[in-house]
């Protein structure tokens, strides 16, 4: 999708504003002048009553050279920010993408701030996203017609400088999508470790460690989960230096398994397939990486994914195992379905010895607990920092990845201790699941402030009523990580 700011309105489609009680714009009002009254008939004719994300199309509409005009829904005027932009252009964009209709003038002028007008690029970039590239047989109407978007603004020139600073973000999302929506013959930790290193090219500095690394370094946790498969675990550190030399980097970790059997522990076949995005947190942290490259963020950050894949095999890991850690500490195994926590927690460790970071963020498609806590709306979010924990909220709320704060302490901590070992990978029983989780991530990041964000449920929605948001992979938490960095931690 192309993104283009203009000054008039050039497109097959050309859609303007409406406010609750469908109060016209400035710019839908002089498309109903134009048309002869065609905009105001329509409304008379339909239920349209310009509630943010109702999309009104009129078609052939005389007087105008378009061949369809569209009125799109901002609510009330008083509450009509970037994020309400962001959302209704997104709206019009899913109406059109198959349409038939090739550009879309969006008519802005007069109505939103340059902010706002480039936060409209990123809706219409992530409503225009899809994943074909292995459907072979699509027919034509059901391709994507619509490839330019024309937002109609006043100051061009502004608009397209704002642009500059979220485009990179639209990309980063639609590299965690990426990457979550391929399928797991195909994104195997060895390719998904060649994709992370081809981040080069965007400004980022790449490591990658391969088995023999990791054992030399003693992720012992890390390792185990991925002894029951053929290809091999990896271990992928970007670095971004846009920062002042000097300064201590921001740290983001995430979990990238590439297809999650349960191991010896076995899922349930239904639904199994979902399990090719259980590297959700780590596509994110990739997706953060690319977005913070593509707009030269002011900040120094480090991302680290690890990359197993969890499968049954004679070599696989058994319920009842002992591994030891990186850091020394030792974990009694009783169940391999709780794997994610175990490469995390050396992907942890490494990243706080290693970079000393300011804090530490991590994501993950953790636990199926959270889904009952909180469905897909919110990611559950778990902190030893209450600056971190209040800094993420807000920047859930400014970029509409909303997280929710639930507790870890010592009465939930002590669940997960041992009687042979430090500690136990599980729980007791089914009782708070994600919370046991978040307590064991907490024993590996050695004192630093940290934040543990479960993503099990917002990293993968089916059947989203979201315009931005296509079947199955959201891109979660690039926006949400994007908006913490510029508002709290670029100088």
């Amino acid at each position: 999708m192309k993104i283009k700011f203009a000054a008039q309105a050039t497109g097959d489609a050309i859609a303007a504003p409406a406010y609750a009680k469908a109060a016209l714009s400035d710019a839908a009002k002089a498309l109903d002048e134009a048309s002869g009254g065609a905009v105001t008939r329509a409304l008379e004719a339909s239920r349209f009553n310009g509630g943010a994300g109702q999309v009104l199309e009129i078609a052939a509409p005389s007087g105008v050279e378009a061949d369809r005009l569209i009125l799109f829904g901002l609510g009330e005027r008083k509450d009509a920010d970037g994020g309400v932009v962001e959302k209704a252009a997104a709206a019009v964009v899913k109406h059109l993408l198959v349409s038939g209709a090739k550009t879309l003038s969006l008519r802005l002028d007069g109505v939103a701030d340059t902010e706002a007008s480039a936060r409209a690029g990123l809706g219409a970039t992530l409503a225009a996203y899809r994943f074909d590239r292995y459907r072979t047989k699509l027919k034509a109407d059901k391709k994507p017609s619509l490839s330019v978007v024309e937002i109609v603004v006043q100051d061009e020139k502004a608009a397209k400088k704002a642009w500059k600073g979220w485009e990179g973000v639209a990309d980063g999302v639609a590299l965690a999508r990426d990457l979550v929506m391929e399928p797991p013959n195909v994104l195997s930790p060895p390719e998904y470790a060649k994709r992370v290193k081809k981040l080069e090219k965007e400004g980022l500095e790449v490591e990658i460690l391969g088995e023999a690394e990791m054992e030399k370094l003693g992720m012992g946790a890390l390792l185990a989960v991925g002894r029951g498969s053929e290809q091999e675990s990896k271990l992928a550190i970007m670095k971004w230096n846009g920062g002042r030399k000097g300064d201590k980097p921001i740290a983001f970790v995430g979990k990238g398994i590439t297809f999650d059997t349960g191991g010896i522990s076995l899922k349930p076949a239904q639904g199994m397939e979902d399990m090719k995005g259980d590297m959700g947190g780590s596509a994110a942290v990739v997706g953060l990486m690319r977005a913070l490259a593509g707009r030269g963020a002011k900040v120094n950050a480090v991302g680290v994914v690890a990359l197993v894949e969890n499968m049954p095999d004679g070599r696989a890991q058994r319920p009842g195992d002992v591994v030891t850690s990186m850091s020394g500490q030792t974990i009694e195994v009783l169940n391999t379905d709780a794997e994610g926590r175990l490469i995390l927690c050396d992907a942890l460790w490494h990243t706080q010895e290693k970079f000393d970071p300011k804090f530490i963020i991590d994501l993950a498609t953790l636990t199926g607990a959270i889904l009952v806590a909180l469905g897909h709306d919110h990611a559950g979010a778990f902190s030893n920092d209450d600056e971190l924990a209040e800094r993420l909220h807000r920047a859930g709320r400014a970029s509409d990845e909303k997280v929710w704060r639930l507790p870890v302490g010592p009465e939930y901590d002590r669940q997960i201790d041992s009687e042979i070992a430090d500690m136990k990978n599980i729980g007791e029983g089914r009782l708070a699941g994600s919370i046991t989780a978040a307590c064991f991530l907490q024993r590996f990041v050695n004192g630093k402030p940290w934040a543990h964000l479960d993503v099990a449920g917002a990293a993968m929605k089916g059947n989203s009523k979201d315009p931005r948001h296509p079947a199955f992979a959201t891109g979660y938490g690039v926006r949400l990580l994007d908006r913490l960095v510029r508002d709290y931690y670029e100088g």
